[in-house]
């Protein structure tokens, strides 16, 4: 039933894929063909390849953008009619919409059919999708805009259309920005124009804003031409280096911007001051590479779970090691081998799986990272600490993240956490002093980009946006898991 050849679908199910309504951009959009019946297109189609270019050797599929954002827009159209009902709008006062777009975008390792036929591949893919967030109406006289449709569930794998599959390794940056060069060129397009496509049976204008929120850390560092994860310039939000963020844990502000970068850019390319190299570094702040697509100054709050679950799982191992004891100025004893160090791993292990029922995992993942982040987990681990005051120290950390997460995981915070919203700044300082003074051994000088972020950005962010959680890219992580459904490819599945 479901996948019958396209030319059979009923009329019904050809509404349901892009390509299918007819819409108009007013101007029309610079070099993106006016016609609006357009299906799948081959991912490299509008790449102005010049003849020296190597052909990117891979296989793609995409939507065009506008063409994608249209279906989506329709799928909606009774959420906005009904939404303009509720906010009691006439619609001869409706002067137009802004919708709000959020982008992600993910690579996924190791894609390959575990049996079957089909060409051979790299084994990597990159899945490029975006979630309408919200769309709301102008009125005639009204400053403000009303807010007519908001997504119940941004970070469902439902709201989270596909624009673009490819099979890409996400580190090879030619081929990516081959391929998404076109979808970057269509969206600046877009935001310079106004769609105009029929609501409830009359004819609507839209403007888009689109916020690049669903990458983690490595792609943002790739598409804003920042130095990788492991460099001193720990920070894509602020300029400060991992010494500096070590020993200020917490004020610091978002000063990095997709302008500046580009600027910064120009300044590395040029070098106008005939600076060494680490000069010119400094001065740039680690911007190596030509930013290429926008992001939203952000943090990613699943891979802010897991980043910080693979800190504290680091700590635990340490304080079963008595790690305190081997650092300082009246440390006696050398610093702990490698053998040692899989014992105290292999002991915490044991306890987990024991207390929790929590089986080792080879990379820390979401779910993982969300059980061992429990107060049953500390207590699991003292048992294995035996200091009284380094017991309490574990205790009061772990139970200062308890209060910090909600602020970034909820999607509303300022309705579901308002309390911890307050606190926020005051824990973080506190979680910040306790990670100086007790837990200095690990914190001298270094400090994990999550953490950092943890700590220094969430307040400011969630000040700017009103919510972390709505814009991670958990949604197209979700879909990941559609997609090697749909690959016939259980490879990540554990026994």
């Amino acid at each position: 039933q479901i996948f019958q050849p396209l030319h059979t679908l009923r009329a019904a199910e050809k509404e349901l894929l892009p390509g299918y309504h007819s819409f108009e951009w007013q101007p029309a959009l610079k070099t993106v063909s006016s016609s609006c019946n357009v299906g799948m297109l081959d991912g490299l189609s509008g790449w102005a390849s010049s003849v020296e270019d190597v052909p990117a050797d891979t296989i793609a599929r995409r939507f065009r953008y506008d063409v994608a954002l249209v279906s989506a827009l329709k799928d909606l159209e009774e959420d906005l009619t009904e939404g303009m009902r509720d906010q009691g709008l006439d619609d001869s006062t409706v002067t137009g919409f802004s919708v709000t777009v959020k982008e992600s975008c993910d690579g996924m390792g190791d894609v390959s059919e575990k049996h079957g036929i089909g060409p051979a591949l790299p084994e990597k893919a990159v899945r490029f999708s975006f979630t309408i967030m919200s769309v709301s109406a102008h009125v005639e006289g009204e400053d403000d805009a009303v807010v007519v449709f908001q997504e119940p569930k941004p970070n469902s794998e439902l709201s989270c259309k596909p624009l673009c599959l490819m099979f890409v390794d996400e580190s090879d940056h030619e081929t990516l920005t081959a391929i998404l060069g076109p979808v970057v060129a269509e969206r600046k397009a877009m935001t310079e124009s106004r769609l105009i496509l029929s609501i409830g049976s009359l004819p609507r204008f839209f403007r888009f804003h689109f916020r690049g929120t669903g990458y983690d850390e490595k792609m943002v560092r790739e598409m804003e031409g920042l130095e990788a994860s492991g460099s001193t310039y720990i920070c894509t939000l602020c300029d400060s280096t991992r010494a500096q963020a070590s020993h200020n844990m917490v004020l610091h502000s978002i000063t990095r911007s997709h302008q500046e970068n580009l600027e910064r850019y120009e300044i590395w390319r040029t070098n106008p001051f005939s600076e060494s190299a680490d000069e010119l570094r400094d001065r740039v702040k680690g911007v190596s590479a030509k930013p290429f697509m926008e992001t939203q100054p952000t943090l990613d709050a699943l891979h802010c779970d897991i980043g910080n679950a693979t800190e504290f799982y680091k700590i635990f191992q340490d304080e079963i090691g008595e790690m305190h004891k081997r650092v300082g100025p009246d440390a006696d004893t050398a610093p702990p081998s490698r053998t040692e160090r899989r014992q105290w791993r292999a002991t915490l292990d044991k306890q987990l799986r024991k207390k929790l029922k929590l089986k080792p995992v080879m990379r820390m993942n979401g779910n993982y990272a969300r059980r061992l982040m429990t107060a049953e987990t500390v207590e699991a681990v003292c048992e294995l600490v035996r200091v009284e005051e380094r017991q309490q120290a574990l205790r009061e950390l772990m139970a200062l993240y308890l209060q910090m997460k909600p602020v970034w995981r909820a999607t509303w915070p300022a309705r579901e956490c308002p309390d911890q919203l307050c606190r926020y700044s005051y824990n973080s300082q506190r979680f910040a002093e306790l990670l100086s003074s007790t837990f200095s051994y690990r914190y001298d000088g270094k400090i994990t980009n999550y953490l950092h972020k943890t700590l220094a950005h969430v307040p400011e962010i969630v000040e700017r946006d009103g919510s972390i959680g709505a814009w991670a890219s958990e949604g197209n992580e979700s879909g990941n898991k559609l997609f090697r459904r749909f690959r016939k490819m259980n490879a990540r599945q554990s026994k």
